[in-house]
């Protein structure tokens, strides 16, 4: 039997929040070869691997998908992303991470299913944004206060 993450199961993953010291975050808006929420844009995130620890796996991804190592500053609570795609439930088990990067050196590492890669302040974020960011920036709004500041470095 083919069992599918998210769908037969609740799957496990990391997702990243790039940032600079001046507040400015990277996001990618989700090419046509996504699974879901096709146009979206996104911090990034991905599947945790079986006997992976999460920081491990969240460092990973960040250099899959932006070509750049980053710094842990701190991780979030997990929380549950529970959505409807196509008619079907998914279940994923999200373990968010704040990841400090040099954003000089981002480069698209995943042009299949990355179409584009901005940087924004929390102030300014794209619209529409995927729903488990959505999720996330309002279920953490107090903690991601914090990192609300301008390209000067001022709040």
């Amino acid at each position: 039997m083919d069992l599918k993450p998210g769908i037969d199961f609740t799957a496990v993953s990391v997702s990243f929040y790039c940032h600079n010291d001046d507040g400015l975050f990277v996001l990618h808006k989700r090419s046509e070869n996504c699974r879901d929420e096709i146009g979206t844009w996104d911090f990034g995130g991905g599947r945790l691997e079986f006997g992976e620890d999460p920081e491990v796996g969240v460092l990973r991804e960040v250099l899959e998908e932006y070509g750049v190592e980053g710094e842990i500053i701190e991780q979030l609570p997990a929380l549950s992303l529970i959505r409807e795609n196509k008619g079907i439930t998914t279940h994923w088990l999200s373990i968010p991470f704040l990841i400090k990067v040099d954003i000089t050196k981002i480069k698209n590492g995943d042009p299949e299913k990355i179409s584009e890669i901005e940087f924004f302040t929390l102030d300014n974020l794209p619209q529409p944004l995927h729903k488990g960011a959505t999720h996330t920036l309002k279920k953490f709004e107090k903690h991601f206060d914090k990192y609300k500041k301008s390209k000067s470095g001022k709040s």
